[in-house]
Order: structure tokens, then C-alpha cells, then sequence
């Protein structure tokens, strides 16, 4: 007998149910590393791990197995996440996909404005951190909140923050990678090439795919491109089209694809496990007086969190504004300003992929502290704000009947 999946529903309840994971190991992370335990925390994350020898050795300590090796997990997800939308989902027109597009570019524009006019002196680099949306938390909150938010707007954020990730690994890729090394880039394309020819011979066997998918990505991690790349290409890779040997279906036609099969295996792994162990070990903060006085001086903390708590919501209402006064696009059904304003403010909780970009960002320890803290700050002040302003019109909705 088949098991019958939703794939959207199961993934937007999985992401709610992921934010609140994400929400505690967070908090782990950052009563741990103000702890007893502080040393052995950053003492075991900072352990090496040593594989191979000369050109093929592999070196990493344990905080960037999980940031480069896990989030590659996390970020195939995001890539398969992607690929649906683009070929079946709210990106699959352009119609559905020009509000979100310019939503997410206006979103993305305003807070590295807005970082690089406060601490573009000090570290230009750092404007990356400001333009992420985390869908888990996102999509969480709006979900939380309850039906005084309407669906199109669940449906208008899910879109805008996949189109934001695309940002995402962009940046990654372009901004935050170290000098190529040819050769091994050599290597990635053949790995591609070789993945692609196994696709288009019909081969289906996840053995034989995870080796070229390890070859892609210690192809990158030699190339110098941020290893996690190799996650989002092979998401993109996948073809959907409807796998034909599974145990379960789709309610809604009958049939599930190849995308819709792998979120359904490695979704739950990613949201469940990936992320949160991500958050216990990059939110481990010290805080102490000294901390919060570098941090409440920093202009690039400023920068970060006026980046996100005010561009991202500014960003995302200018640009729809103006797609809807260019007639290029018709904002969410029963959706007005206020309501496109506070759809904003949740997407400037950043979260996973700004605390992921800022430690590419940053060199030194310290200044990827209080980048981490303030992202921290910012994602709960946006949340706040967020919440308020949705309370806010269903009083005023409420009040008018």
C-alpha cells in the first residue's frame, strides 16, 4: 500500500515545525557557550579531523564539517526546493514569479544599501549578511500567527524567500568563494558532466550518485567555490519528472517525482538534524559586558541589524509597490500595505543563511561574534515587529465589522 504525501503542505509544516527546532538549539548553543562546558564547546568544535594526504587531503575541524559537509544536506534541499518551484510551484509562470522576483530583489537591495551606508568604511564585505531570509523561521512565524494572515501571503513569502536563497548561494558563489584553482575546477565540470550522463541513461541509484555528489564537492572545496555549491547544482539537476518505482503518492495527482521523492527522504534530515545542529554550533556566542558594548558600538552589527529589521520589510513593499503601480504584477489576493509591510518584517528574519554567510564574511573570530549576535537580535526584533503589525490589522479588520 502507497503512502499518500501533500509535498507543499509537508514542507511548509515541516519548516514550521523546523523553526521551533531551530529556536532551541540556538538557545542550547548560547547557554552552553556561557557555560561551565564553554571550553569543551568551542574546544570540540575547533577539533581537526584529518583524511588523506597531499592533493587528495581532506582537513577540516568539526565546526566546518558540519558548515561545509552537513549545510551541503541543507542546501541540496534548498536546490530541490528550487527546482520545484521554478518547473511546477509559484515560479513556474511568469506572472506568479515577477511579484516574489521583484519583492525578493527590492528585499535583497535595501539592506546592503542600508549596511554598506553604516559600516561600508569599515568592512564592505559584510553586506551578504544583511539580504538572507530564513524560510523555516519565516514561514514558521506566519504559520503561528494563524489565519488573521492570509494564504496568499504564505504563498507570496514562500516564493520571495526561495527567490531570496537564490540571492543567496549567488553571493556565495561570486562574493564570498577564495581564488580558483583551475584544475580542480576542471574537475567539478567533468563530475557535472559525468552526473548529467548518468541522468539522461536513466540510472536512479542513490549509491552511485552520492560518490559523484562527494566527487562534485571536494572538487569545490579544492577549487576554492564554497563546497555547499555542490548541494544546490545537484538539487538543480534533478530532473522532475515522475518516479516510477516508489511507495508513496502525491493526493493531489496521483503521482510523485523525483524532487518530490527526495525532499520526501532528505527533507526531514535537513530540517530536523542539518539545521539545528548548524545553529547549536554557530550561535555559541560569549556574552559577556564587554561583548554587548563591542557589539552595541559596532557598525557593522548596526549595519547588519538596520539592514534586515528595517531594509528587508522596505525593500519587500517599495518593490511590490512599484511592480503593482508598473502593472508587471498584482500584489497577494487580500493583501494591502500593512499586510505586505509585516510579510517583510518575517522575511527579515535571517537567521541560518546570514549566520552561514557571515562566518564567509568575516575573518576573525571576534567580528564574526557580533555579526552572529546581531543577526540574532535583528531576526527577533523583525519577528516582533512582524507579529505586531499582523495583530495590528486584525484589530483594525476586526474592529471595522
Amino acid at each position: 500500500m502507497k503512502r499518500r504525501i501533500t509535498p507543499l503542505i509537508d514542507f511548509l509544516n515541516r519548516e514550521s515545525a523546523g523553526g521551533v527546532l531551530i529556536l532551541g538549539a540556538s538557545g542550547l548553543g548560547l547557554i552552553v557557550a556561557n557555560s561551565t562546558l564553554s571550553d569543551t564547546y568551542f574546544s570540540t568544535l575547533d577539533f581537526h579531523l584529518t583524511l588523506g594526504d597531499d592533493w587528495y587531503l581532506l582537513d577540516l575541524s568539526i565546526l566546518k564539517v558540519i558548515n561545509y559537509l552537513l549545510m551541503s544536506l541543507f542546501f541540496f534541499v534548498v536546490g530541490l526546493e528550487i527546482k520545484r518551484e521554478l518547473t511546477s510551484g509559484h515560479l513556474a509562470t511568469l506572472k506568479k514569479a515577477m511579484l516574489p522576483f521583484v519583492a525578493a530583489i527590492g528585499g535583497m537591495a535595501f539592506p546592503a544599501l542600508i549596511y554598506l551606508v553604516i559600516a561600508g568604511g569599515v568592512a564592505p564585505g559584510g553586506w551578504g549578511v544583511a539580504v538572507a531570509t530564513d524560510i523555516a523561521l519565516a514561514v514558521g512565524l506566519l504559520s503561528m500567527i494563524g489565519p488573521s494572515v492570509a494564504a496568499s501571503l504564505r504563498s507570496f513569502l514562500l516564493a520571495l524567500a526561495v527567490i531570496d536563497d537564490i540571492g543567496a548561494i549567488l553571493i556565495i558563489a561570486f562574493v564570498y568563494s577564495t581564488g580558483i584553482k583551475v584544475s580542480w575546477l576542471l574537475a567539478g565540470i567533468i563530475t557535472v558532466a559525468v552526473i548529467a550522463g548518468l541522468k539522461k541513461m536513466g540510472v536512479e541509484s542513490i549509491v552511485i550518485y552520492s560518490i559523484f555528489a562527494f566527487t562534485l564537492w571536494f572538487s569545490l572545496y579544492k577549487t576554492g567555490v564554497h563546497p555547499t555549491l555542490a548541494g544546490v547544482i545537484l538539487g538543480l539537476m534533478t530532473p522532475n519528472i515522475v518516479r516510477k518505482q516508489t511507495k508513496i503518492e502525491d493526493l493531489e495527482d496521483g503521482s510523485v517525482s523525483v524532487i518530490e521523492w527526495l525532499e520526501h527522504k532528505f527533507h526531514p534530515i535537513s530540517t530536523f538534524f542539518v539545521v539545528p545542529v548548524f545553529a547549536f554550533a554557530n550561535t555559541g556566542v560569549v556574552i559577556t559586558a564587554e561583548t554587548i558594548s563591542n557589539a552595541s558600538q559596532s557598525l557593522i552589527a548596526w549595519g547588519i541589524f538596520f539592514g534586515l529589521v528595517i531594509g528587508k520589510p522596505a525593500g519587500v513593499l517599495i518593490a511590490s509597490l512599484a511592480a503593482k503601480q508598473s502593472r508587471i504584477a498584482d500584489l497577494p489576493e487580500g493583501a494591502g500595505k500593512a499586510s505586505i509591510l509585516a510579510t517583510g518584517s518575517a522575511a527579515g528574519i535571517g537567521f541560518t543563511v546570514a549566520i552561514f554567510i557571515a562566518n564567509l564574511a568575516f575573518d576573525d573570530r571576534q567580528t564574526q561574534e557580533i555579526a552572529v549576535l546581531a543577526v540574532i537580535v535583528a531576526s527577533v526584533v523583525s519577528a516582533l515587529l512582524s507579529i505586531a503589525m499582523f495583530k495590528g490589522i486584525n484589530k483594525k479588520v476586526s474592529s471595522s465589522k
